[in-house]
């Protein structure tokens, strides 16, 4: 039985050991699919995460729950090496060990994509994990508490400004998310006025969301600057050292805006594990498929090795695309997962495969409670009934009917009772409490004689040096012990003890023992 080994467990990895489950006859094939998470992120949430509006644990997919038929391991792939159809598995606890197989599919997503500005990597936070949009939250959350005891002053003001990098549909999102929630807040902070509140978003290009028309995007931008929102296109991010931002345009002066919570969105690249492997890569660092979705290098089609979603340079048919590649987003990752899918099966049942090709549905944000745009061609919607599109495709879009209850249940409850204020901030130091109320043993007596300050014995002496401490003393000159007498009268005995008191401290009998080893 063919052995199909799938590197990473996201949008590609899962949907595509989802649809061979359905798909494979029994015995046709056995499916592996590792990743060092134990369940797929559905990133296009994580906005509404961020903002309160969907329990964290509500937007992701546990892998052993949804794959029944697929061999899950939790664990990194550090090294594939196709050659000899060999990958390296390295747990997090335990050995490494060799992984053989039959087929490879390369799904292993992409990372956060940074320069090398001075502060970024000390300061910011990125928002491709669902553990990222719940530290955001919580950070919102744990400032405005934090604000609220504070005078008017420029301490007050850092924990009051948020700054978001990079104008793409995900910086927009997260940044006209974290807006509504922050004026939400409001209400709950009385001491804290809207004005104190700032937000601001650095996009070096000059203009925001370019999968949308130039109208729709210019509708965002006043609609953002209406609720507080100020966007600085044309600028880059110079500096972000100690959380001090310091805004560089094209043209003026340096602005210097000081942030407790910095968030990168600026783009993304392939996942660097592929440089692990000897499958051949692109001037980005992308595998080279062609459009049916197998692995390609300058001599054609490398044998059973197959790649799709975000680490996979994967041709664009239908012309659009950036430099002929379909874009990085979930839409396509979703569904050349399952064109591979098809492709896989049909392979092993000696049928060709066909080429990936999906036309553009359009696109769909959310920036808020009741406020979203769509376009698609040369159709917009923007406003409540794009915020409506965009929870209803979301809602569909997200895998299992188990999930899509939890999801629209957040969504109700919000409704209701609005969004949850609670921030949990404190679990990244879950045992802080614990600690600092635990008992502790107190710290051994120590022996008589012993000075003050003074070590004491060492617990668990082995027995051999304790026997060579009583081999010592049974050498020890009998002249060092002093021998006691009994008084021959009563009336003398109180002369006698004050001779005895004069008299040096007596070794240790023989047959006694260091009191560290009588405890034992």
């Amino acid at each position: 039985m063919p052995k199909i080994l799938i590197v990473g467990g996201g949008y590609a990895g899962f949907y595509t050991a989802w649809k061979l489950e359905k798909a494979l006859r029994p015995g046709e094939a056995e499916v592996t699919m590792v990743d060092p998470l134990p369940y797929m992120t559905y990133q296009p949430f994580l906005p509404e995460v961020a903002a309160g509006s969907i329990e964290p644990r509500h937007a992701v997919v546990a892998h052993r729950r949804h794959l029944g038929k697929t061999r899950v391991v939790t664990a990194k792939v550090t090294k594939v090496d196709h050659a000899t159809k060999t990958a390296t598995i390295t747990p997090q606890v335990g050995e490494p060990w060799e992984e053989t197989y039959d087929t490879l599919v390369m799904t292993a997503g992409a990372v956060s994509r940074t320069f090398p500005i001075a502060g970024v990597a000390e300061e910011a936070i990125g928002l491709k994990t669902i553990e990222e949009a719940a530290a955001i939250r919580d950070k919102i959350l744990t400032n405005f508490a934090k604000a609220a005891n504070l005078p008017a002053g420029p301490e007050r003001e850092r924990l009051l400004t948020v700054v978001v990098v990079g104008g793409g549909f995900a910086g927009i999102e997260i940044f006209a998310e974290l807006r509504s929630f922050a004026t939400n807040l409001l209400r709950n902070y009385p001491t804290i006025s809207f004005d104190e509140t700032h937000f601001h978003l650095v996009e070096a290009m000059g203009r925001i969301m370019p999968e949308v028309s130039l109208e729709t995007s210019h509708w965002v931008l006043k609609n953002l600057a209406e609720r507080g929102a100020e966007v600085h296109l044309d600028t880059q991010l110079a500096s972000a050292v100690g959380g001090v931002c310091q805004l560089k345009p094209n043209e003026g002066e340096i602005q210097t805006v000081e942030s407790d919570l910095i968030i990168w969105t600026a783009g993304v690249m392939a996942n660097p594990m592929v440089k692990g492997t000897d499958l051949p890569l692109e001037p980005r660092g992308r595998i080279r498929v062609q459009p049916d979705l197998r692995v390609v290098d300058d001599n054609g089609i490398v044998a059973d090795a197959w790649a799709c979603g975000d680490v996979a340079a994967v041709p664009d048919l239908t012309g659009g695309g950036v430099g002929g590649m379909c874009v990085p987003n979930a839409q396509h990752a979703v569904r050349q997962a399952k064109q591979l899918a098809k492709n896989l099966v049909a392979v092993i049942r000696g049928e060709e495969p066909k080429d990936y090709k999906h036309e553009n549905l359009g696109a769909v944000a959310g920036l808020g409670l009741g406020i979203g745009v769509f376009q698609s061609g040369k159709f917009a919607m923007k406003g409540f009934l794009a915020w409506g599109a965009h929870r209803g495709y979301h809602g569909l879009a997200m895998p299992s009917w188990e999930r899509k209850v939890r999801v629209v249940g957040d969504w109700l409850t919000g409704t209701m009772f609005g969004r949850d204020i609670v921030s949990l901030d404190d679990r990244e130091t879950p045992r802080a409490a614990f600690e600092t109320f635990a008992s502790r043993p107190k710290p051994p007596m120590p022996e008589a004689g012993t000075p003050e300050g003074a070590s004491g014995p060492v617990y668990a002496t082995p027995a051999d040096d304790v026997s060579k401490d009583v081999k010592k003393d049974d050498a020890a000159p009998a002249a060092k012990t002093t021998t006691r007498k009994p008084a021959a009268k009563k009336a003398a005995a109180p002369k006698a003890d004050a001779a005895a008191a004069s008299q040096p401290v007596a070794e240790p009998a023989a047959d006694s023992a260091p009191v560290s080893a009588k405890a034992e």
